[in-house]
């Protein structure tokens, strides 16, 4: 459920008068917003850091970046970071004196998705407008990058960056080592769990057409149809040449394929006291953590989009 005008207002105006934001960087993120004691408050808007969504992208934040630090807010969900977005812009025009906000260093992340999302007041008119002008091929394309102050994921989803091949290692050294459906977690389990249901998933048949022109530039997949399309995938990855091309298949995958589902059902193994979801809250910080030390290459779209805040320091 999204963000009243009077819920909107009200979190837009406790954010701007947060003196934490004086020249810095600001990125508004989608996640529950804080309350305390059933309310929004300024002492909530302080531990913004410590909620989940901020809390992970506060952890990618690459190593070598010490000084004055994004400042991150989680918004509610996609439409809500949005709106947020544009009121924020709005709110500091009409009254500069009482915002510590700089326009100019005011930056969103949200979530591809296969849903479109309309956009108003902006270069660009919905989400997809941006994920076009944004990427290529699962690369980010590096010219058009400093002219967004909207980012979209180029993954469907924050948490399928959470399940990328890279991070095997983490889940195979993670203390309390992270189990799927009983099992040790291997990833690439998880990539044939999420094939197997693409034929029985509703909001991708919905949105089949969008979802596969994103995916168009990858060979040897049939996107004539949903089933055609599962079938060659799971040939494409089980007859991978190399490396390289079994990854390019499963970051297809992880694009058009929604990934929360199976992110919920890893659950730590052995004598863990608390409820499933802090230990996969801890397990995102190290996966953030990750992410913090990868070069800011092309396709590596989290380090890349914090390599493009830092021009704005």
């Amino acid at each position: 459920m999204s963000l009243n005008p009077e819920q909107l207002e009200e979190d837009c105006k406790i954010i701007l008068k947060s003196p934490r934001i004086k020249n810095k960087i600001v990125v508004l993120c989608e996640g529950v917003i804080a309350t305390i004691e059933g309310r929004r408050s300024p002492q909530a808007y302080k531990k913004m850091e410590e909620m989940p969504d901020a809390n992970f992208y506060k952890a990618c934040v690459p190593t070598w970046w010490r000084q004055k630090l994004p400042e991150f807010f989680n918004c509610g969900d996609r439409k809500d970071v949005l709106d947020t977005y544009s009121t924020l812009s709005i709110l500091h025009e009409k009254d500069t004196t009482n915002s510590y906000l700089d326009p100019d260093r005011l930056f969103a992340m949200i979530d591809l998705d296969l849903q479109l999302q309309t956009i108003d007041n902006y270069i660009f008119t919905d989400t997809e407008a941006i994920f076009r002008s944004l990427y290529e091929k699962s690369e980010v394309k590096e010219q058009n990058a400093a002219q967004h102050r909207i980012w979209i994921t180029g993954l469907i989803h924050k948490e399928a960056y959470f399940l990328i091949p890279e991070l095997q290692p983490i889940f195979d050294k993670c203390c309390n080592a992270p189990i799927y459906q009983g099992n040790p977690a291997v990833l690439a389990n998880i990539y044939l769990d999420m094939a197997d249901t693409i034929c029985s998933d509703l909001d991708l048949q919905n949105n089949l057409q969008r979802a596969f022109d994103r995916i168009s530039y990858c060979s040897g997949l049939d996107c004539t149809k949903v089933e055609n399309f599962q079938a060659s995938w799971k040939e494409r990855f089980h007859n991978a040449v190399d490396e390289t091309h079994r990854n390019q298949s499963i970051a297809v995958l992880l694009t058009i394929k929604k990934a929360k589902d199976y992110w919920h059902q890893i659950k730590p193994s052995g004598d863990f006291s608390r409820e499933d979801w802090v230990f996969r809250e801890q397990l995102s910080l190290e996966i953030g953590r990750f992410y913090s030390q990868q070069s800011s290459d092309v396709k590596s779209h989290i380090p890349f989009f914090f390599k493009t805040l830092y021009e704005f320091v």
